[in-house]
């Protein structure tokens, strides 16, 4: 699915877009939600939409080292100036949606885009 079709399923709006890149073209193979940073820490970013109501700068720092396709804010939360600055400097396309995380994940499941998966925990025994 690619970002363009993400934005109208979800009716999100452009806060900010890729440099270097046809944002609405990009390609997004799964989803990944949540509010918490240890959360999100344990889920595979390569490919992946991240829904969240986080808007501070940590936020892009994960998504940036999990390597996450773009950002979608959920319930009409925008994210801070300093918070935009960063995404357009790691080029991290960001979007906003007026509906709650549940209804966005539905949205898009209901589309066909698939959830993401965790990464493997590694195993001591």
């Amino acid at each position: 699915m690619r970002l363009k079709e993400i934005r109208q399923a979800l009716d999100a709006q452009w806060i900010s877009k890729a440099k270097n890149a046809d944002s609405d073209e990009q390609e997004v193979l799964s989803c990944q939600a949540s509010d918490l940073i240890s959360d999100i820490l344990s889920l595979r970013g390569p490919g992946s939409l991240l829904l969240t109501g986080l808007t501070n700068t940590q936020v892009i720092r994960t998504a940036d080292i999990l390597d996450f396709v773009a950002i979608c804010f959920v319930r009409g939360k925008l994210p801070q100036p300093e918070t935009i600055r960063l995404a357009e400097e790691k080029g991290i396309p960001l979007l906003a949606t007026p509906h709650l995380m549940f209804e966005a994940c539905g949205l898009l499941y209901d589309r066909g885009l698939p959830a993401g998966t965790r990464r493997e925990a590694s195993s001591d025994s």
